[in-house]
């Protein structure tokens, strides 16, 4: 690591520490940050502690770790499928999440059972890599996994439309409806407990590939020659996203274009080399996600805005300017 790269995320760590202390303090209850801290450690008890322990922290530690998630996945993603405009989405692991815990909102299992709704979308997203690698054969190409990625994607996006229609009650396809639109409100402690060690193992498994995908963005053959396992680096690469971005989805519902935004933001920084760019992008995708749900909490509307607009909001013009500048690229 350089010089450049350890300013880089020395540099974005502290930027996420500042946010992460200012999501905590932030809130629509009017909180001292003395009370706050006091009831985290415990020295103080009532609404105070119960806000601090159970909404503040979980909501700033989930919203760092679905960042970090989404933000390596699409870091890793671009990497191996050498597609700048690679997400997270694009084989199937959120669509799939989604629908596993649509699936436990439309039984009415997520009000009886609170913990069903994160292992739900886990489940969803374990079964879409499944579909995946049997779609897509053992010694997929790149194309093909691609091609599997966007059938699982379809089949589970027309599944949760189906479920939103066909909800027993205006109730049920309102509360499917807003959890899809993605948020970090209501989040507590449990959701942060069965989420976070999926999420870590999938970071982790990430982080595993850089020096894999460096040598493959010199071509499969090349990177073939060079003692790269083709085969065991989809596996990381798709089982890693599917750890991570599974169970993100499942505890906060649909966020998108973090995994496509944050990789080109830092690209010019650390070069084409994507085990430069893992964790930056992990690190940076925590910073936009947190900043995001603070602008959802300090924006003065009735209602809080939800997490997955604002992203999207944001997302889809950087979008539209990747397709403008790929394609005159192209030309």
């Amino acid at each position: 690591m350089n010089r450049r790269d350890m300013m880089l995320i020395g540099g974005l760590s502290l930027l996420l520490a500042v946010l992460l202390v200012a999501s905590f303090l932030v809130g629509p209850a009017p909180i001292a940050a003395g009370d706050l801290l006091s009831g985290l450690m415990g020295g103080q008890e009532g609404p105070v502690a119960l806000i601090a322990q159970e909404i503040r922290l979980p909501r700033a530690l989930l919203g760092a770790l679905v960042g970090a998630a989404l933000g390596m996945a699409g870091a890793a993603l671009q990497g191996y499928l050498r597609n700048p405009l690679a997400e997270p989405g694009l084989i199937g692991a959120s669509s799939a999440a989604s629908f596993g815990a649509v699936l436990v909102i439309y039984f009415g299992l997520s009000a009886a059972y609170p913990l069903a709704l994160p292992l739900a979308g886990i489940a969803g997203a374990g079964v879409a890599v499944l579909l995946i690698q049997g779609l897509a054969g053992r010694d997929a190409s790149v194309l093909m996994l691609i091609l599997a990625g966007l059938a699982v994607q379809t089949m589970a996006a027309s599944l949760t439309s189906l479920a939103l229609n066909l909800a027993p009650n205006p109730h049920a396809a309102l509360e499917i409806a807003f959890w899809l639109l993605g948020s970090l409100t209501d989040r507590t402690m449990q959701h942060l407990v069965v989420a976070s060690p999926f999420i870590l193992a999938g970071l982790l498994l990430l982080a595993s590939s850089g020096k894999a995908l460096d040598a493959l963005g010199l071509g499969e053959r090349t990177a073939a020659s060079m003692g790269v396992d083709l085969t065991s680096l989809r596996r990381r690469t798709v089982l890693g996203t599917v750890l991570a971005v599974g169970a993100a989805v499942s505890v906060t519902g649909a966020i998108g274009f973090i995994g496509l935004v944050v990789p080109h933001l830092l690209r010019r920084v650390t070069g084409h080399q994507p085990s430069r760019l893992l964790w930056p992008s992990a690190l940076a995708g925590a910073c936009l996600l947190l900043a995001a749900d603070l602008g959802v909490r300090l924006v003065p509307t009735n209602d809080e805005l939800k997490l997955g607009v604002v992203t999207g909001l944001v997302g889809a013009p950087f979008f539209f300017h990747l397709l403008l500048k790929t394609r005159a690229e192209m030309r």
